[in-house]
């Protein structure tokens, strides 16, 4: 049955050409036939030339454009719609992690806010462009990191040998591995848990310079106390290769080494692989010897050199890219909380503007007893430019849906009547009953639009979602947030001057004027013209 209908097709797509092809040929004979009533023989055919050479041009002119944008649309439309590719390598995926904090950047008004997040962004793309690795060392006061760079450097660099914290501030080495067609960095950082002010802010340049590390190499020397163990857990936690390294072994004897490896190992056997825990000597104390100079002992650090230059050959490539996509992700975590702020700020302007708007409705055109809900707390125009705001495209009937969803969760709370009966006890104190229903459901209208309009806020920060406890969770938690006394002060304060205030104003001058007292002139004509 196929087969016989691809035959039709094929027939009836050759009967098409064929007819086409006739008509051209026809069309071409007639042109002929009459140019030869009008032109001499000999200027028939070079006239027939020139106009098919013109048409051909036309065409070209105006038909070659229009083909390419057609194609270039249709491609867009296509790219558009079509997902991003999985990235194949964790080199591209940190390049797609740049082009979503781009995308982000356009969206961002804030431009010192913009500014700041562009150079992070820019610093970061270096860094996944530049040709070294980079190699922190990290480690408590007098640890030892310095003396360690010293001899993997084999030059004094730095202060050897001083007090605790006299690494005040990061500083880079350079050296190269055989082998190894990057070069390294080693970043000397300020040592960690030392107690201070000052102490504390050279922790947070350490920590901070560990997160940029494509391998850390976390010196002790001995065991590991508790707060060190935290620390080396949250630096394994953001993703990092570390390589613990024990140092100071020529101050111990071989079975106190063992045990202290063993030890090590154990302690970070869920974070670290065995040969990843590796014994060094960077400065080893001198020998004294009789009637000849001290002997000073070689550094070893040989373990050290071949542990790193393993990783490296190995997984350079990779740790680099690792440290890309862990800034990216930090970047992108910095641009989303930037926008989030931007987007909430927008949004609670729409959602006062339109509270002040429905308490102007209600207290022109008061509503019998306290139903609400259809000006107050059920608005589908707010509803649409606050998911606007959050770049999501609502039709008009799933904004209604939304915003019935939600009255009908603020009726079945009870918080239209509360709300009413709150609002009613806080004005009563100031206002005469004449004006008090009026305001009272004024001012209702616009604390319940504030908190539908919250609620709303949530759903679309929640990539409209209510969350597991549904709306009703969602309503009730911003009604306890809306009802705290600072809160509802401040809202309070705010409604007097927006609608109790013109209320006032606008009674007084309705009402007939009250007779003032009488003069003493006034009085004696009065009681003449009584007489």
């Amino acid at each position: 049955m196929k087969q016989t209908n691809r035959w039709i097709l094929f027939g009836v797509a050759g009967l098409v050409v064929l007819l086409v092809l006739g008509l051209v040929l026809q069309a071409i004979r007639n042109l002929l036939w009459d140019l030869s009533y009008i032109l001499p023989p000999w200027l028939v055919a070079p006239v027939l030339l020139i106009g098919a050479i013109l048409v051909i041009a036309l065409v070209i002119q105006v038909g070659l454009p229009w083909w390419k944008g057609w194609k270039t649309r249709r491609g867009t439309t296509i790219d558009h719609n079509k997902p991003p590719s999985p990235p194949g390598t964790r080199r591209e995926a940190a390049e797609q992690s740049l082009q979503s904090i781009d995308r982000l950047l356009d969206r961002l008004q804030d431009d010192v806010a913009r500014q700041a997040l562009h150079v992070e962004r820019e610093r970061v793309a270096r860094e996944l462009a530049r040709g070294d690795l980079v190699v922190v060392v990290f480690g408590t006061g007098s640890s030892g990191k310095t003396s360690l760079i010293r001899a993997l450097l084999q030059d004094i660099v730095g202060c050897v040998g001083a007090p605790m914290g006299s690494t005040t501030g990061s500083q880079t080495y350079r050296l190269r591995l055989k082998k190894l067609e990057r070069g390294l960095q080693l970043v000397d950082t300020p040592g960690i848990l030392e107690s201070g002010l000052d102490g504390r802010d050279r922790e947070q340049e350490a920590r901070k310079r560990a997160s940029r590390a494509d391998l850390m190499l976390v010196v002790v020397d001995g065991d590991l106390r508790s707060s060190e163990l935290d620390v080396v857990r949250s630096l394994a936690g953001l993703g990092k290769r570390l390589l613990l390294v024990l140092n100071k072994c020529d101050l111990r004897g071989q079975e106190e080494e063992r045990r202290l490896l063993a030890l090590l190992r154990s302690r970070c056997g869920d974070l670290l692989a065995v040969e990843d825990v590796i014994p060094t000597s960077a400065a080893p104390q001198s020998l004294p010897r009789p009637g000849q100079k001290p002997w000073q002992p070689s550094a070893e650090v040989a373990l050290l050199l071949q542990r790193m230059a393993v990783v490296l050959h190995a997984d350079g490539e990779e740790l680099i890219a690792d440290n890309i996509l862990l800034q990216c992700r930090d970047l992108g975590d910095k641009g989303r909380s930037l926008l989030n702020r931007q987007r909430q700020t927008e949004a609670r302007r729409i959602v006062d503007r339109y509270s002040w708007i429905s308490a102007g409705v209600v207290a022109a055109t008061p509503l019998p007893g306290v139903d609400l809900l259809g000006t107050a707390a059920v608005n589908a125009q707010m509803v649409m430019e606050v998911a606007k705001v959050y770049s999501v495209q609502l039709t008009k009937a799933k904004a209604q849906e939304l915003a019935v969803s939600v009255g009908r969760t603020l009726a079945g709370l009870g918080v239209v009547k509360g709300g009413v009966a709150l609002i009613g006890t806080a004005l009563s104190v100031n206002l005469p009953t004449l004006l008090l229903g009026k305001a009272v459901q004024g001012v209702a209208a616009a604390w319940l639009t504030r908190i539908a309009g919250a609620s709303f806020m949530t759903y679309f920060q929640q990539d409209q979602d209510w969350g597991d406890g549904g709306v009703q969770d969602v309503v009730q938690h911003h009604y306890d947030l809306n009802r705290r006394d600072s809160a509802l002060k401040r809202f309070l304060d705010t409604a007097l001057r927006r609608v109790v205030e013109p209320l006032q104003q606008t009674s007084k001058k309705r009402l007939p004027p009250q007779p003032g007292p009488l003069e003493e002139g006034d009085a004696l004509g009065r009681g003449h013209r009584g007489q």
